[in-house]
C-alpha cells in the first residue's frame, strides 16, 4: 500500500523543499525595504480610493461565481476522463448532459452581459 503512495510523497517532499528554498532565497537576497506604497492596502484589483465599506460593482461577484462554476466543471471532468474506459455509454451521456447544462448557463450569462466590462 505504501509503495503506491510513495511517488506522491516524493513529489510533495520535492515541492515543499523547492518552496522552502525559494522562500529562504527571497529573505536572503531581497532588500526587505518597506515603503508607503508597499504597505498600502490593495484589494480586488482596485486601488484604495475611498472607505473600505463602499459597494463594489455586482459584475465583480458574477465573474467570481462564474469562475467557481467553471473551475468545478474542470474538477468533475478530470476523474471522468481518467475512468472514461470504464464508465461506458451511460457515463458519456451523463457527462454530455452535465456539460450541456453548463454551456446553456454560460450562454445565458453571456447574453445577459455579465462578462462585459464597461
Amino acid at each position: 500500500m505504501l509503495q503506491e503512495y510513495f511517488p506522491i510523497l516524493v513529489f510533495l517532499g520535492v515541492a515543499a523543499g523547492i518552496g522552502c528554498v525559494l522562500l529562504a532565497l527571497g529573505f536572503l537576497i531581497g532588500k526587505g525595504g518597506k515603503d508607503d506604497e508597499k504597505l498600502s492596502p490593495y484589494e480586488c484589483g482596485f486601488e484604495p480610493f475611498d472607505d473600505s465599506r463602499t459597494r463594489f460593482d455586482v459584475r465583480y461577484y458574477l465573474v467570481a461565481i462564474l469562475f467557481i462554476i467553471f473551475d468545478l466543471e474542470i474538477a468533475f471532468l478530470f476523474p471522468w476522463a481518467v475512468s472514461l474506459d470504464t464508465v461506458g455509454r451511460f457515463g458519456i451521456a451523463a457527462m454530455g448532459l452535465f456539460l450541456a447544462i453548463l454551456v446553456v448557463g454560460f450562454i445565458y450569462e453571456w447574453k445577459k452581459g455579465a462578462l462585459e466590462w464597461d
